[in-house]
C-alpha cells in the first residue's frame, strides 16, 4: 500500500512539472537536436521525482544510469536516433518537394 502511494505521488510530482511546459511545434519546425532530447528530459524529470520521494533509490539510480554498460547503450541508442532522425528529416524534404511541384504546382 505505501508502494503504491509513493508511485501515485512520484506521478503526480513528474506530470505537475513536465504538463505546463508542454508546447506544440509543428514537426516541420522542430530540430533534430530537439528530437534527442525528449528521451533526456524524461530520464530527468523521473530522477527528480525519485529523488524527492526516495533519496536512496534516486543515487541507486544515478550509479546504475553511470556504468560502463548504460552508458554505451545510450551511446548507441544516440547514434541510431540521429540516423533515424537524418531519414526522417530527408523524407519530410521529399514530402515537402512532391507536394510543392505536384500537387500545388510550383
Amino acid at each position: 500500500m505505501l508502494q503504491s502511494r509513493a508511485l501515485v505521488i512520484a506521478l503526480i510530482l513528474l506530470l505537475s512539472t513536465t504538463l505546463p511546459e508542454v508546447q506544440s511545434k509543428s514537426l516541420f519546425d522542430r530540430d533534430r537536436r530537439d528530437l534527442l532530447a525528449i528521451p533526456e528530459a524524461i530520464v530527468s524529470y523521473i530522477q527528480e521525482a525519485v529523488n524527492k520521494v526516495y533519496p536512496k533509490i534516486s543515487q541507486f539510480y544515478l550509479d546504475t544510469v553511470q556504468s560502463p554498460t548504460v552508458i554505451a547503450a545510450r551511446q548507441r541508442l544516440a547514434k541510431e536516433a540521429t540516423k533515424v532522425s537524418i531519414m526522417f528529416e530527408q523524407m519530410i524534404e521529399k514530402i515537402k518537394s512532391v507536394w510543392y511541384t505536384r500537387i500545388l504546382g510550383y
